[in-house]
């Protein structure tokens, strides 16, 4: 894309939005299934409480209520571009301790179960910790400096 003179708008900018946009819609659809049981990736707080339960998590309910929040609210904050840096940095752990815990022993494959999605998701929640919103993000909008 072009610069939009005075506004800093740039390519690298704007590709920040898609960036957002993308890992917004997957924590969101995961969020959904996880609080309200419903969606493509229903799995419901009491389910996903059983899951953390077996890895050994303690108190896996309240654990699980607060990935569930994080993913459906973290995905919304990203969508719209307000707290980026904070809530992708927290989802960048989010992903980390899913990578370690439950798709490493997998090997690498998604689809035998391994890491790959989670190690994608993981580093691509990092880049926007490190870069921020860009300048299509709400943040903006509201002329606010800082995340």
């Amino acid at each position: 894309m072009a610069t939009q003179s005075g506004r800093g708008w740039t390519s690298e900018s704007v590709g920040l939005a898609f960036s957002r946009l993308a890992l917004g819609i997957i924590f969101v659809v995961s969020g959904v299934g996880k609080v309200f049981a419903t969606g493509p990736k229903a799995s419901s707080i009491t389910g996903f409480a059983d899951t953390l339960a077996q890895l050994g998590i303690p108190f896996p309910t309240l654990a699980a209520w607060g990935v569930g929040l994080l993913e459906l609210v973290g995905g919304i904050l990203l969508l719209i571009g307000l707290l980026t840096r904070t809530v992708a940095a927290l989802l960048a752990v989010d992903m980390a301790v899913a990578t370690v815990l439950v798709h490493l022993p997998n090997g690498f494959v998604v689809s035998d179960g391994g890491y790959e999605y989670t190690f994608v998701l993981t580093l691509s929640a990092l880049g926007l910790a490190l870069s921020g919103p860009g300048v299509v993000s709400l943040k903006r909008a509201l002329g606010r400096i800082g995340s």
